[in-house]
């Protein structure tokens, strides 16, 4: 179904061809919901933007606009305010037919996009052979959600994890596991937490050790030269790894369908380089290859160099994220590829972006997207980490969300005198403390820093995942007091009188319109004040408006009302990557 938005759009832009020509029909309407109710539910600036070209007064502009629209169903004859801003109130029995057209629609009426694209969404690419930490967590969580955003509206979505699978760190950590730990190379079980602790060891002494550095380096060449004992201490850890961060995957609600480490790239690393040779783009810096990008110096302003191949013709993460740029592009035929990459990133992504785009790899038909992420900090304002100075295990933080949960559960429920199972409490604590670290994630602009803090993420007041839970579950009991079945509610009139009613109303159907936006822009956050503002709206309307008490027909609308409010949330929720609990 389109959307109230896009009917105002398509009507206006038919109105101005017919009042002033053809060579209007590309002009963009310019529709938008209003900043204030007052001036109506939309409006629309295009008067102002057309008076230089016809030479007329804005105002006189719009009133022409008007004579020519054909909206008589969906609203009242528009009104002009100020200079020439045209302002559209949507009818209430219009908005209540939408609203029972899209109860009997699974997808609440948002119709699939027409023009289909093929998109990889990388993430959350764990680095093997090192347990995941907080560094990782918003990777995770806007990958997940952009792609289920993605993928919602109808495109198809490749969800690729860039695994650090390869290069010096796996060389430190076989030569130590070698001469420390021989026997862990032929063991049938390997605990990855002492993994973790291997690594530093190994990492203490690849400081420390000048010998140790060399057999690190000759495990890299064994590596690379697929010596088969290398190989085989290599897909142990790799292995052994990936059992742990699959772990973690399953936690978060993660559905990544694909690894591809960095050892996927190395066959099509020389090609890709020779190529770049073939365009001239490459160039001989103190026996490095290199290509010199356009807007890139160091500190003396001379031109910065990005390397592709070390002066030891050892490759490094640029010539990979080439050569993946060079494969996505003609193995997977993408139009489109998303790097939710934190913002340190920046200059990386944009220089491999252009040589992508010198190449002629990266082409006009496709988009290649850096969604970077600020830091997640401590409630002191600095980066989140241990009182050892190291990242937090992502399992710890995770883990913690989900014990404070569970305790105030018990407590509130010995305090109510209620009495609940051990697997309701571990589910419901699980569920609440997973949505409470996304949603606080992804309720804030993701190019911001944001303050990680327990506290308010769990609190059932404001805009938190509890707060929206909580919605959810209020329509639930509704369902449940009234023994009513909300599938089997149809074919009544839509009784929109109250002021918190119709507010409600208006609100569920501008959800098709918050998601367009996000497909464009990639920021989750609007999502999320959306639905903040859809539980508020619920909750005036909920203590303002009986609904089992009221007559009919006006207590069936009000169900229907309090369903497609719950189905929003749930929908809204599920493309955050948050589950809804029936209770709480």
């Amino acid at each position: 179904m389109t959307s109230i938005l896009k009917q105002l759009q398509d009507s206006v832009s038919q109105a101005l061809v017919a009042a002033f020509g053809a060579e209007f029909a590309d002009t963009d309407p310019l529709v938008a919901p209003t900043n204030n109710p007052k001036f109506g539910d939309y409006q629309s600036n295009v008067a102002l933007s057309l008076a230089k070209a016809l030479k007329q007064n804005p105002r006189a502009i719009a009133q022409t606009i008007i004579d020519h629209l054909q909206i008589e169903q969906m609203c009242p004859t528009p009104t002009i305010a100020g200079p020439g801003f045209i302002n559209f109130m949507v009818k209430s029995n219009y908005i209540g037919e939408i609203l029972r057209q899209i109860q009997r629609d699974p997808r609440l009426g948002i119709e699939a996009t027409k023009t289909p694209q093929r998109i990889i969404v990388d993430y959350p690419s764990p680095n093997v052979a090192k347990e995941m930490h907080v560094g990782h967590l918003r990777s995770a969580i806007i990958g997940e959600c952009l792609s289920r955003i993605l993928e919602f509206i109808g495109h198809d979505v490749l969800r690729i994890s860039h695994i650090g699978d390869w290069g010096t760190p796996f060389g430190m950590l076989i030569a130590y596991l070698k001469s420390a730990y021989p026997e862990a190379l032929t063991a049938s079980e390997l605990n990855l937490g002492e993994l973790g602790s291997f690594y530093r060891q190994a990492k203490k002494q690849f400081d420390q050790d000048e010998n140790f550095r060399e057999a690190s380096r000759q495990a890299v060449v064994e590596l690379q030269a697929e010596d088969p004992a290398t190989i085989k201490a290599w897909k142990i850890v790799c292995e052994l790894s990936s059992r742990s961060y699959r772990k973690i995957y399953d936690l978060m609600g993660l559905s990544v369908q694909t690894e591809r480490g960095e050892s996927f790239y190395n066959p099509f690393l020389a090609d890709t380089l020779q190529e770049l040779e073939q365009l001239n783009l490459l160039e001989v810096s103190e026996g490095a290859m290199c290509v010199f990008l356009e807007g890139f110096t160091n500190r003396d302003g001379n031109p910065l160099p990005l390397i592709v191949r070390k002066s030891d013709g050892g490759y490094n993460y640029a010539t990979t994220d080439l050569a993946a740029i060079r494969y996505r592009v003609r193995e997977d035929k993408v139009q489109r590829v998303i790097y939710p990459v934190g913002s340190e990133q920046n200059n990386h992504f944009a220089q491999i972006f252009q040589v992508g785009k010198r190449a002629g790899w990266i082409t006009e038909d496709h988009d290649f997207v850096h969604a970077e992420f600020g830091l997640v900090l401590g409630e002191d304002g600095k980066k989140l980490k241990t009182r050892s100075g190291e990242a937090i295990r992502l399992q710890d933080l995770l883990n913690e969300a989900i014990d404070r949960v569970r305790t105030d559960l018990e407590t509130r429920f010995a305090q109510e005198d209620r009495q609940e199972t051990a697997e309701f409490i571990n589910h419901a604590a699980q569920v609440i403390g997973i949505s409470a670290v996304k949603y606080a994630d992804l309720s804030h602009n993701r190019v911001s820093d944001y303050r990680f803090s327990y506290d308010k993420m769990l609190d059932l007041k404001g805009n938190t995942a509890p707060y929206l839970l909580y919605a959810y579950v209020r329509v639930q009991g509704i369902s449940r007091k009234g023994e009513i079945d909300f599938a089997q509610l149809d074919n009544v009139e839509m009784v929109l009188e109250q002021e918190t009613e119709l507010s409600l109303a208006k609100h569920i159907l501008q959800f098709e319109e918050i998601l367009r936006d996000v497909e464009q822009d990639l920021l989750p956050n609007r999502i999320c004040l959306y639905l903040f503002e859809l539980s508020q709206k619920f909750n005036q309307f909920y203590d303002q408006c009986p609904i089992l008490q009221a007559d009919e027909p006006q207590r069936t609308s009000r169900l229907i009302l309090a369903d497609l409010t719950a189905r929003t949330i749930k929908l809204g929720l599920f493309l955050l990557g948050i589950e809804v609990l029936e209770r709480m």
